[in-house]
Parts: structure tokens; C-alpha cells; sequence
């Protein structure tokens, strides 16, 4: 009896919020899509959980790869191989995309029988899916995503002696986690990321594999699907992206910056949103205001791969360089990421032309509208956030600001807005 069918966990498997729900979803008679950036933990957890699949084809295999793209044929004749049972043959694939054919015979299996086999499909990237019009099985399948790890998974040190729970913005059902990661403070995850693999080594090692993450895996996944014709090229705009992350994308300056045409650039960016490695956030558009800006923020999923994508090794000294600046991109993805796994809610950005300016405009399905102001400050005020006051007063539809910050406790700066510790995010 595998993992899939029973209620037990494995000894020393750490949990993660997506794992219990991954679980029950497996259960169901559909064909099973995970998708994820390289390194979140995808494979492990769907191993813990599948058990001993009845076929296992790993396509980041060259040899596996290979035999595939030449006949993806074999593919349908070894699960027809797979002997007839009362429950369902598991049939995990990982790295997918890597032969987009094999989702056409899947299709051709799952459609001819929906319960002799459970397609367990594991994907890092959708640019080539995307690229060639693979089929996604539509009506067919469940699609599921795992993201760098949320405060709930990897919690704050405890103040006071109590962990502080989720309040700000939830992933959206309660999940209790039997085993957690460690407790860590804020300037060493803003340094080196929530990545789970990186989360677990000792600090000396976590430098070196972030750098060689995005020198090994950018440059295998990007060069082995021929995604850029300019390696070099793609490089410097890498370098330029990660450093400017955050900040309102100008396409036109990095086109100039790094010799490609604006096009080009934006087709990058999408690249880079396709393989998992960031997201765009973009300019709130309820506003009565009409001087907005209208460029969209790029923001690096995990902050461990942008400071390597930068060319700079992650270190605290980098981030006590400006911790505000990454401070601020950490509370924009943990809300980003939150919503995702929510499935409900967007994120936005507000600001002027004229520089009035809200980090963070949270659309919550629960809880209408709340606007998020990150500042580096223990005792935050409302001279503070002037584009936070600004904004509430402009838009009364918005009931309620939040001042993300390192304050010890809540404290109320007025009746519209509260200083959020971290913690409480």
C-alpha cells in the first residue's frame, strides 16, 4: 500500500501547507499536472506520496529524454504493459515538458480508460509547453502548483515564547503541520530564500548552490530548449532583471541597457514567468485617479535566486546593504504566493506619477480590499506612509492599511491603519 492510498507519514518527512491537499486531490480520477520552479520540492513530495509508482519516467534523464522525443510511442506501450488491478496503476512523469507529446498519449490512455491508470505529470516549466501548443488535457486534469516555502511552513523565531499565527493574508484553508522547518529570523531568509532544499542546509552551503542553481539549471533548461538565441545577451538582461526587481519595469531602459530590442525584453521577462522564476505585479486599476503609472513591478519568486541571478553571492552583508528594498520584495511575495495557493485574490501596486505611492494593494476574496505599506522601521508612524494615508483617503472603499514592519506588537497608528509585526503576515 503506497503513501497515495493511506494516512501515515514517513518518519522525518518534513510537511509542507499544499501536502494534505495534494494528498486528497491525488484520490481523485483525473489526470494530475504539478507544476513548479526547479528546486520547490515538487518531485520529493509527489514520491513521498505516490510511494512505488508503477512506472517512473525521470525526463531530465538525456537517455530517457531522448528515447522519448524519438518515439514518444514507447511511452503508451509500457503503461499498456502495466498489469490490470483493482486500483489504478500510478504513472509519474517528471520534467514533462522536456516531450509535450507525452501529454497527447495520455490523453489517448486516460480517455480509453479512466481508471486503469492515475497520470501523475510533474512539469518545472510551461514556456515549451506554451511554445508548441501542447495539449493540456483540458477536462481532463487537475492542475497543481508548489511555490518556495510561506512563513506558516518556515516560521519566525518565537517571540515571547508563542509563534505568531498567519493574519494578514491567509493560502486560504487551515492546514495543521505535523513537522515544520526551522525557525528562522528575517534577515537570513530575505538573504537566502525559502527554497526548501537551500531552507534545510547548513548557512556556509546555502551561497554556493543558489549560484550554481542559476548557472546550472537557467542555463541547461534554457539552452537545451533553444529559448534565447543570444546566451550572452540573455545573461546580462538576467543580471540587470534580478538587480531591478521590484522596481517599476522600465522595458525601455533595459533595452538599452543590455542591446535588445524592447520586444525582446519584454518576451525575456515572460521567460522568466514561464519557467516559474518570478511574477509581475501590476498597477491597481480601480483608481478614480487618472496620472497613474501604467508599467507593471517584476518580482524574483525567492530572494536566494535573485541575489545569485544578480552575480552577487547571497550573504546578510548583502541585504543589511538596503534592507528595506528586500524587505519590501519578501512581503510582496509571501502575499503573492499566498494567493496563489488561495486561488482567489490578486495583488497590485499603487503610484502616481507625481510619487504618491502604496507598496502593496491586496484584493482579498474574504475581506475586500486592504492596502500594505513594508517600511525597515521597529516604530513606524504616519509620517511615515504618506501614500498609505493618501490612498485611503481617495479610495473609502479600502476599510483598512497595514504597515508591514519589525514593531514587537500590533499597534494602532489610526483608525484605518495598524503596524503589522512581520510575524503576523
Amino acid at each position: 500500500m503506497t503513501l497515495l492510498w493511506g494516512e501515515d507519514y514517513k518518519v522525518g518527512v518534513i510537511d509542507r501547507w499544499y501536502r494534505s491537499i495534494l494528498q486528497r486531490q491525488l484520490l481523485k480520477p483525473f489526470v494530475h499536472v504539478v507544476f513548479g520552479a526547479r528546486q520547490t520540492g515538487k518531485t520529493t513530495m509527489l514520491r513521498q506520496l505516490l510511494g512505488r509508482a508503477a512506472l517512473s519516467i525521470d525526463l531530465a534523464d538525456p537517455e530517457e529524454r531522448t528515447r522519448l522525443l524519438a518515439e514518444p510511442g514507447w511511452f503508451r506501450r509500457e503503461c499498456e504493459a502495466l498489469p490490470v488491478g483493482r486500483a489504478p496503476s500510478i504513472v509519474f512523469v517528471d520534467e514533462v515538458q522536456s516531450v509535450p507529446a507525452v501529454f497527447d498519449v495520455v490523453q489517448a490512455l486516460y480517455d480509453r480508460d479512466k481508471t486503469r491508470w492515475r497520470f501523475v505529470l510533474c512539469a518545472s516549466s510551461a514556456r515549451k509547453l506554451r511554445r508548441t501548443g501542447a495539449n493540456l488535457l483540458p477536462g481532463r486534469c487537475m492542475l497543481h502548483r508548489l511555490l518556495p516555502l510561506m512563513l506558516p511552513e518556515r516560521p519566525a523565531l518565537p517571540a515571547g515564547g508563542a509563534r505568531h499565527p498567519a493574519r494578514l493574508v491567509s493560502p486560504g484553508r487551515q492546514v495543521r503541520l505535523r513537522s515544520t522547518f526551522p525557525a528562522v529570523d528575517l534577515v537570513p531568509r530575505l538573504a537566502y530564500g525559502d527554497l526548501p532544499g537551500i531552507a534545510l542546509l547548513r548557512e556556509g552551503d546555502r551561497a554556493p548552490i543558489l549560484r550554481s542553481f542559476v548557472a546550472v539549471h537557467l542555463e541547461e533548461e534554457i539552452r537545451r530548449e533553444a529559448l534565447v538565441k543570444d546566451w550572452g545577451a540573455f545573461v546580462n538582461f538576467l543580471r540587470l532583471a534580478a538587480r531591478e526587481a521590484g522596481q517599476v519595469t522600465n522595458f525601455a531602459a533595459i533595452s538599452r541597457e543590455v542591446g535588445l530590442s524592447q520586444p525582446t525584453v519584454k518576451a525575456y521577462y515572460q521567460l522568466l514567468e514561464d519557467m516559474f522564476i518570478g511574477f509581475t505585479v501590476p498597477v491597481y486599476s480601480k483608481s478614480p485617479r487618472r496620472n497613474l503609472l501604467s508599467t507593471p513591478r517584476f518580482f524574483f519568486a525567492d530572494l536566494g535566486i535573485q541575489h545569485a541571478a544578480c552575480g552577487v553571492s547571497p550573504d546578510p552583508n548583502v541585504v543589511l546593504a538596503n534592507p528595506g528594498r528586500y524587505f519590501e520584495n519578501w512581503v510582496g511575495v509571501e502575499i503573492w504566493k499566498r494567493l496563489q495557493y488561495a486561488g482567489a485574490g490578486s495583488l497590485s501596486y499603487f503610484r502616481t506619477k507625481d510619487g504618491a505611492e502604496v507598496d502593496f494593494v491586496v484584493d482579498l476574496a474574504d475581506r475586500g480590499t486592504v492596502a500594505v505599506e513594508v517600511k525597515w522601521s521597529e516604530r513606524p508612524s504616519l509620517r511615515d506612509v504618506p501614500g498609505l494615508v493618501l490612498f485611503l483617503r481617495d479610495h473609502p472603499h479600502v476599510r483598512e492599511g497595514f504597515v508591514v514592519c519589525r514593531c514587537p506588537r500590533p499597534a494602532r497608528l489610526s483608525s484605518s491603519i495598524v503596524a503589522l509585526p512581520w510575524q503576523l503576515l
